[in-house]
């Protein structure tokens, strides 16, 4: 049986028609308030993305919320940030009473500010739900004092500042959310302590395995095994540790390779291959960008 393809929610519209919403007062953004909207049983929901980003702060359960193998229920307030093409379905909707608000705008909102240009160093926009921001009330009141203004913003007459100033409250917002997940970071370090110490035992392991079939292992390697997204991977071992993911796989591999330079007579080819590298000049290239000499100047200094 054929599966359905995912279906695509491309306008703000759309999505506002989908929630028997009224139209949205502006065709780029929308506040909308979780209390007027409820999941139905339309299909659709069983699985579709969005063509805009979405930031939502949301208290209360109305259903089983799902983003690629996460699932989270929303019991508790949390904040949840998601970027356009996501997957997501959403099954057994309830009735239950929620509350909070969903910022959603499209990419064409920010393209000729500053904003367009670095949202994508925002790695949240990537953490699965499992990941969300969990607020304490004090952030909770920043967040939602933020919603407010923007909604407030949106129901005035549009004019030349409109933009600017709507534009200001989404940059501040995303700020604030910056700010609040190294928080999370910092009060959860012992369970953070754990995933960095996982992931060096999955490097050492991958290492010493015969990498040759498997290529130079990935963030998203790593990220799969420890069941976490790549992006979080990659902020929780910044935050820990203050290199990213990718930086500490590379120096691993590095620390390898100086390990084989110097206690084997396995050739620079030989060791290349067994790092999982496809081409040995590829490893040249890395280790010398790591240690500022080639394979062959380091085994050198040995003799």
């Amino acid at each position: 049986m054929k599966k359905t393809a995912p279906y695509k929610i491309e306008s703000i519209s759309e999505l506002h028609r989908l929630f028997n919403l009224p139209k949205p007062v502006h065709p780029l953004i929308s506040v909308i308030d979780f209390e007027h909207l409820k999941f139905d049983s339309n299909e659709i929901w069983s699985s579709f993305y969005y063509d805009f980003y979405c930031v939502a702060i949301k208290k209360g359960a109305s259903g089983k919320f799902r983003y690629g193998q996460g699932q989270y229920d929303f019991d508790e307030g949390v904040m949840s940030f998601t970027k356009p093409g996501q997957i997501f379905s959403v099954t057994n909707p309830t009735d239950a009473s929620v509350s909070g608000y969903m910022l959603v705008f499209k990419p064409e909102l920010i393209r000729h500010y500053e904003l367009g240009k670095i949202i994508g160093n925002y790695g949240f926009f990537s953490y699965s739900t499992a990941e969300a921001l969990h607020l304490s009330e004090k952030e909770d009141n920043v967040i939602m004092s933020l919603m407010h203004q923007m909604q407030d913003e949106l129901k005035n007459n549009i004019d030349q500042y409109s933009q600017d100033l709507i534009v200001s409250h989404i940059d501040l917002l995303l700020n604030y959310a910056k700010r609040f997940h190294n928080r999370q970071f910092l009060t959860r370090s012992s369970l953070n302590n754990d995933v960095v110490v996982k992931m060096e035992e999955l490097m050492d392991a991958y290492l010493k395995s015969d990498a040759t079939l498997s290529g130079v292992p990935t963030v998203n390697f790593f990220a799969e095994k420890l069941n976490i997204s790549p992006s979080y991977l990659s902020d929780l071992l910044k935050n820990a540790t203050g290199k990213n993911a990718q930086t500490h796989i590379q120096e691993s591999i590095v620390e390898r390779a100086k390990e084989l330079l110097s206690t084997t007579n396995l050739s620079i080819k030989e060791i290349s291959y067994d790092l999982g590298f496809e081409y040995p000049q590829s490893f040249s290239t890395m280790f010398k960008k790591n240690t500022q000499q080639t394979p062959l100047q380091f085994r050198a200094s040995f003799y």
